[in-house]
């Protein structure tokens, strides 16, 4: 292992950056290329059949089964002129993943011959092995069939030589196997119930969109260095290494000049993105060394989603072609800021309204307040199944580290909203709305929010949902998420929250109430009932810990524990009433992340164990033997005293490495031996929880042991390449 240590410096150090063959054109004359997008559907695809499938997706409508030939073909045509060869439903299964099976366009012909077809049946729905992804106990080993379906709302794009078809994945029974069944039905659930409470300021009002917009943070490592770290290899992260002398405590890297060689991957990477039609905008230097992130503009939020995952592929397949390997775990480096995936999430119209930004009447700030406590409301009442969202056995080493989002959801409004809220809720409605002859009605303190309030408050970076000014960003969100995971949660609370707000103010209504009074009486309502969940101050102290215990937010750390709030009866009847996911399903989709966070843990004591016995022992037992040698043949010589001297300090360093093998064997043994009990376990949460209280604990001593022995090892002799090298070289 020390030789392909010094093997991997040894190349590394005659890299040279890979120039990126990019065309000489601008971005916008390639963007897109290899989508099949409206453009393209118009060229490729018969007039009727064109109309048809635009007004089915625009109006959410069922798609006629017989212009699927026609699409099909015009899809085939198009994409075999940009070099395809076969086509794949691309689906997101349970795993934080996409998959993908490719069939080829070719098909024999009895007698010789061939030819390249491509069947409307094919595009519409095709048969994957729905065993052999996470299920929950939906299937059965036995049972291997499931059914991806066209969604037909995400174009469809060509990678290297194949059509990729974004599709849905549902078991044969019709249940959700995967992330993008239930976020559309989330999307749509909330489209309609905004709808309604729009339609109060705004008839004209017919659909509201989800838009997201992520900030993909990420680790470049040398891949000659990442071949010679097991632990980074098979867990995506270091399992031991001591910190480096520098780590970020300069903090010189953060916007800093972007390294050569890191430029020509990021040059590459965008111009792969552009040409699949990834709007990807922002590039820079993270907070970490050898850390940076990729931000696109905002888009529609089943969209933005089948574009990060995308993205997390081609950033992958970039960075070899540049001898680098993609970092995505959220916590790859002790000691120093971990990745996350900010999900920066808002509501817009499409009259072009943004419902959370203020506006300049008092009706646009009537409903953008009404929006933003409905916001609030929702993730007061949800909040542990917020966090259940994005919690996962990767994310639980980066949250509440002082550099993450805390792993207690609570919302961040800024002083001037704060104060808005505040005098909403002390004051009495009839005094609130004032009705005139001309202006129609206006609202006495808060009729007029400047423009400025977009751009005037200050951003909490310990809040894990914190408004921004035109948005809600969801910062908790861990760096190889799906990003579904939350956005199916989030967008499901807002719904049923938006329904919950429109029947009480028509109650009201009802009652005698003018529209105005009762939208404001609602929200001073809200204001009150979900204060717990406003906190501006800072969510890193251990006073806030206290305080969010005492306001009844959830504060559980255990990730097997934070999952059961997917199965509470609040959360239950919620995804029902929405029609987003059933019971069933939601029982399958716990069972799949308590399954998931177990195998992960277990996989990272296996590779721990391996490493600690058979990499960092013996190499430290070959070291405390020269040391005893070296302190053997000083103690039979004649030597003056200084050399007496450094023979006994030699004898101390031998009993400290003595001391530091001895608790590895012991810890790895313990470990092993609390892992095999578990295994035992047949119940997957109960399992679950085991693994994160019985095994997990052994990994910070087994750790701690292996970083002093590699302060006092031989470096000539040191296995595994250090964090210097790893964060450093570049």
């Amino acid at each position: 292992m020390a030789i392909l240590r010094f093997k991997a410096l040894d190349e590394m150090s005659k890299r040279e950056p890979v120039k990126a063959d990019l065309p000489d054109k601008k971005i916008s004359d390639y963007f897109g290329a290899d989508v099949f997008d409206r453009e393209k559907m118009r060229q490729y695809i018969p007039k009727e059949a064109y109309e048809s499938l635009c007004t089915a997706v625009d109006e959410g409508r069922r798609i006629d089964r017989k212009i699927a030939n026609q699409v099909a073909q015009g899809m085939k045509t198009w994409a075999m002129e940009k070099g395809a060869t076969h086509y794949s439903h691309w689906f997101q299964p349970l795993n934080d993943s996409t998959a993908e099976k490719h069939d080829a366009f070719f098909e024999p012909m009895f007698g010789g011959g061939s030819f390249e077809a491509f069947k409307g049946e094919l595009l519409v729905q095709q048969e994957p092995d729905a065993s052999s992804f996470p299920t929950g106990g939906l299937r059965n080993t036995f049972e291997a069939r499931g059914y991806s379906a066209w969604d037909a709302t995400s174009p469809a794009f060509v990678v290297d030589t194949t059509l990729c078809i974004p599709t849905i994945f549902i078991s044969y029974t019709g249940e959700s196997l995967d992330y993008k069944v239930p976020l559309l039905k989330a999307l749509e659930a909330v489209n309609k119930a905004a709808v309604e409470v729009c339609r109060l300021f705004d008839p004209k009002v017919n659909k509201v969109h989800s838009y997201l917009g992520w900030e993909q943070e990420y680790f470049l490592v040398d891949e000659g260095l990442w071949a010679a770290r097991p632990d980074l290899m098979l867990t995506g992260r270091t399992l031991m290494g001591h910190e480096s002398a520098k780590n970020q405590q300069l903090e010189d890297h953060y916007f800093g000049t972007i390294p050569t060689r890191v430029m020509a991957f990021m040059k590459d990477l965008e111009y792969e993105c552009y040409k699949l039609g990834i709007p990807v905008k922002t590039r820079h230097n993270e907070v970490a060394p050898n850390q940076f992130e990729v931000a696109p503009i905002f888009e529609e939020t089943n969209l933005a989603n089948d574009h990060n995952l995308l993205l997390m592929s081609v950033m992958r397949k970039v960075a070899r072609r540049h001898s680098f390997r993609v970092l995505l775990h959220e916590k790859p480096f002790k000691g120093i800021n971990g990745s996350g995936k900010h999900n920066n999430w808002s509501l817009g119209t499409d009259t072009g309204i943004n419902l959370l930004a203020p506006g300049k009447t008092a009706g646009e700030n009537l409903q953008f307040i009404a929006f933003v406590v409905n916001v609030m409301m929702a993730v007061h009442k949800h909040n542990g199944l917020l966090k259940a969202a994005i919690s996962s056995a990767t994310n639980a080493h980066r949250l509440g580290a002082n550099e993450a989002p805390p792993a207690i959801i609570s919302i961040f409004l800024g002083n001037q909203l704060s104060e808005i809220l505040d005098r909403i809720e002390q004051t009495d409605c009839e005094k609130a709305i004032e009705v005139g002859s001309k202006t129609g009605y206006k609202m006495n303190g808060i009729n007029h929010i400047p423009e400025l309030f977009i751009d005037n408050t200050d951003r909490n970076r310990t809040s894990p949902f914190a408004f921004t000014g035109n948005r809600f960003e969801f910062r908790a969100v861990g760096s190889s998420a799906n990003c579904a995971g939350a956005m199916i949660v989030l967008n499901t609370a807002v719904a049923d929250q938006l329904t919950e707000f429109r029947r009480s103010v028509d109650k009201l209504m009802a009652g005698g109430a003018t529209k105005e009074q009762a939208v404001f009486a609602v929200i001073k309502e809200y204001i009150r009932e979900s204060r717990p969940i406003h906190f501006d101050g800072n969510g890193y102290s251990d006073e806030w810990k206290a305080e969010a215990a005492s306001r009844g937010l959830d504060s559980e750390t255990s990730v097997p524990l934070i999952f059961d709030r997917l199965l509470d009866d609040e959360t239950v009847w919620m995804f029902s009433r929405t029609g987003v996911l059933d019971a069933v399903e939601l029982h399958a989709r716990a069972e799949v992340y308590w399954e998931t966070y177990t195998k992960k843990i277990q996989i990272e004591a296996r590779v721990l164990g391996d490493l600690a016995i058979n990499h960092i022992v013996p190499v430290a037992a070959r070291y405390q033997s020269m040391l005893l040698d070296k302190a053997a043949k000083i103690g039979s010589l004649d030597l003056p005293a200084v050399s007496k001297a450094l023979a006994a300090n030699d004898m101390e360093v031998i009993d400290k490495i003595s001391n530091h093998i001895l608790v590895i064997q012991e810890s790895v043994r313990r470990m092993t031996e609390a892992r095999k009990e578990a295994n035992r376990i047949e119940s997957e949460r109960e399992k679950a929880i085991a693994y994160h209280d019985t095994v997990l604990p052994h990994f910070d001593t087994i750790r701690y042991h292996i970083d002093k022995l590699e302060l006092m090892v031989d470096n000539e002799m040191w296995a595994l390449p250090k964090y210097r090298e790893l964060l450093f070289i570049r």
